[in-house]
């Protein structure tokens, strides 16, 4: 039985020890904080629970593949709702879009807002519909590791047919004249924590998640996804241990042996998993003589997407104007990106996001709405500098969303600021970045770090910094993929 160590109990991870576990391989898997998801993590404030993120799921066919793929029943551990009408757009002018996962209401919506762009909604939707299946055929399902699996003909061709030259925002100009329809797509770019004027085109498919397959929510909490996950993985029999931080990865003679645990405790393994954020845990975990191909100038030489800034409020009422999902846009949107990633500042008039689980599952915040308000951020310096007061910024957010109505200082009975820093320290991320490297330039987008280690055999990546790339259900599909070939190239 050939013993494996997973390095981070995020989704990842979670999802690569199950199916391991399940095959026969001994487990052990070693996170660093209290709980298991990651950055899904739990924050509770007096009777209010938040998830710090995601706060917006889709693919549920991807969660309840965990379970179903060993023989378990989703439904035993998760109880996915969909919301039909998931987010509510907000602009400076007044006026309101609502994003639904039904094509016919989106565009009788559309014929009210604007006729000519409903005309071209069923070619839209044609459109992402073609870059989902492309993706979901040749990118989601591989597993990059060495070079050779980046020169199959059929992945070449597929490549070239998902847009790759063009930018998100010009694609979605193709089919909406209307400025508020673009600016609600645009801010798609940001869930690969990239710029739509320069993020490719390909990325237009998470529209058709969204606005097709639809947006999910779970009940109780999107956190119970982790926890499903935790239980299902000990269930076949991984040993799971939080609160355990790991020193190094150990390698003899470019293999890995294992891994030392900060209270130097030494584990060995015949395979190791790293499941983290590539650009700070590989050159922190590994001795850089063991990895010539990744030198930690090579790491830093990777531009980091978008961070967050996020306050989680937690108020006496249940505020009419909100929904579950609400984005509050920027009159400048170009300006904004210009500022995140050209300047490395915070915009002064940030489009603003507010998650109301409590909209749809009131038991999570019985007493008043449980609002988390995330801005974009940029990454922190080279330095680790966050470069604002983040008290004086959440005083800015709650001024601009005053002016769309919504009065938070009125109803507030407690609060948390989250930054960069914190993202940076709990989780481990590149410069306090979301999503690892952003997708502006063309061989990050579709070249992603690969799965494995290209100097140390058995060592192996998993997670949102690695193909097929950021966001949950994508993470969700590196840990399993990886299990999967393991799991093949074992037997």
């Amino acid at each position: 039985m050939k013993k494996v160590v997973i390095i981070g109990g995020g989704l990842g991870g979670l999802a690569a020890a199950i199916p391991l576990a399940h095959a026969g391989f001994d487990v052990t898997l070693f996170e660093q904080n209290d709980h298991f998801g990651g950055k899904l993590m739990p924050v509770k404030l007096g009777d209010h629970h938040f998830d710090f993120g995601p706060n917006t799921i889709t693919m549920p066919q991807v969660f309840k593949g965990v379970f179903e793929g060993v023989g378990e029943r989703a439904e035993d551990y998760i109880r996915l709702i969909k919301l039909d009408t998931h987010t509510r757009n907000h602009f400076p002018d007044g006026t309101a879009i609502d994003f639904l996962s039904d094509p016919e209401a989106m565009r009788k919506q559309l014929q009210t807002h604007a006729p000519a762009d409903a005309e071209r909604y069923d070619a839209f939707i044609k459109e992402i519909t073609r870059l989902y299946g492309l993706s979901e055929t040749y990118f989601f399902p591989t597993v990059f590791q060495s070079w050779r699996d980046y020169v199959s003909p059929s992945l070449g061709r597929a490549m070239l047919q998902v847009r790759p030259l063009q930018t998100m925002h010009s694609f979605f100009g193709k089919y909406f004249r209307d400025p508020h329809m673009r600016q609600a797509l645009d801010r798609y770019a940001t869930y690969v924590g990239s710029s739509p004027y320069k993020a490719p085109a390909t990325f237009a498919m998470i529209a058709y998640l969204e606005l097709v397959q639809g947006v999910y929510y779970a009940e109780k909490g999107n956190i119970t996804i982790a926890e499903g996950f935790a239980a299902v993985a000990r269930k076949k029999g991984a040993v799971l241990r939080h609160s355990t931080a790991v020193k190094r990865i150990t390698v003899n003679e470019g293999k890995t042996e294992g891994v030392e645990l900060a209270d130097g405790t030494t584990v060995e393994a015949d395979i190791v998993i790293l499941n983290g954020d590539l650009l700070s845990t590989f050159p922190a975990l590994v001795d850089a003589r063991h990895r010539p191909s990744f030198t930690d100038a090579k790491a830093s030489s990777y531009e980091p997407s978008i961070s967050a800034f996020v306050v989680t409020a937690g108020l006496n009422t249940r505020l009419d104007a909100l929904r579950h999902h609400n984005v509050f846009f920027s009159g400048d949107y170009a300006q904004e990106f210009e500022d995140l990633f050209q300047h490395r500042r915070y915009s002064e008039e940030p489009t603003i996001y507010i998650s109301n689980s409590s909209y749809t599952d009131p038991n999570v915040s019985p007493t008043g709405d449980n609002l988390f308000i995330l801005a974009n951020a940029p990454a922190l310096t080279p330095e680790g500098k966050l470069q604002l007061e983040p008290e004086a910024y959440k005083e800015r957010l709650y001024d601009l969303l005053e002016t769309y109505g919504i009065d938070i200082r009125s109803h507030l009975v407690e609060e948390a600021i989250f930054t960069p820093a914190f993202i940076k320290d709990h989780f481990h991320a590149y410069r306090g970045a979301l999503y690892g490297p952003s997708s502006h330039r063309k061989k990050d987008a579709f070249l992603r770090p690969g799965n494995a280690a290209k100097d140390i055999r058995d060592l192996y990546f998993t997670g949102g910094s690695t193909h097929p790339g950021g966001g949950s259900p994508m993470v969700v599909m590196s840990g399993q993929n990886l299990a999967r070939r393991i799991i093949a190239e074992t037997k």
